[in-house]
């Protein structure tokens, strides 16, 4: 193994452990695919960051090995997806810097939380109703309903925010591809965001 490859290794693997001690729906779902020798590392989708500078956040992992892949446009934030093959997908947000930006939700979770820690990780299923169902009989809630069609491309929800210090915190997401699709919906991860806001 090169040394870059075991640097991120430890990256993910020590910020993995950091989102699982925190999020309750994630350590659900690690237990029951530890049970089945599976784990938690081969489902893992993509993960995601937010921050106040994504090209600052992101030059850590861009120097163990993820390149820039694509750039997704939404209405008060913006992201960039990076990619590295054999690795789950990065994706890093933040709001606009300019006007656009004020109603934004991640200036007030990065001033939380910082931006060395998951919002969430998103794990990749199967059949979506079914992972909900099994979550939820172990105690799992999910917000809003599932985004995407059903036999569409690209299926998501998130569980309901885990609470930090009462402020809505991290998520975790499930994620159903079909078709070898691999990338992004905006309009699915701008109303997957908007899911994640506190109440009220």
């Amino acid at each position: 193994m090169s040394e870059k490859a075991g640097a991120l290794d430890t990256l993910i693997e020590r910020m993995v452990a950091d989102y699982l001690a925190q999020n309750g729906a994630a350590r659900i779902l690690k237990v029951a695919l530890d049970d089945t020798g599976a784990g938690f590392w081969p489902v893992m989708d993509h993960l995601t960051i937010r921050t106040f500078d994504i090209d600052r956040r992101a030059q850590e992992w861009v120097d163990l090995g993820y390149v820039y892949s694509e750039t997704l446009n939404f209405e008060d934030w913006y992201a960039k997806v990076y990619r590295l093959q054999g690795y789950p997908a990065l994706f890093i947000d933040q709001a606009y810097l300019d006007e656009r930006g004020r109603t934004s939700l991640i200036p007030a979770w990065v001033e939380a939380f910082g931006d060395n820690t998951f919002h969430h990780i998103a794990v990749r299923v199967e059949d979506i109703e079914v992972a909900i169902r099994q979550l939820q009989a172990r105690g799992v809630a999910f917000a809003g309903t599932i985004i995407g069609d059903p036999g569409s491309d690209l299926r998501q929800i998130f569980s309901v925010a885990e609470t930090k210090d009462g402020k809505a915190f991290s998520v975790l997401e499930l994620t159903e591809r079909h078709r070898g699709y691999q990338g992004f919906s905006p309009p699915q991860a701008d109303v997957l965001m908007k899911s994640s806001a506190p109440a009220g």
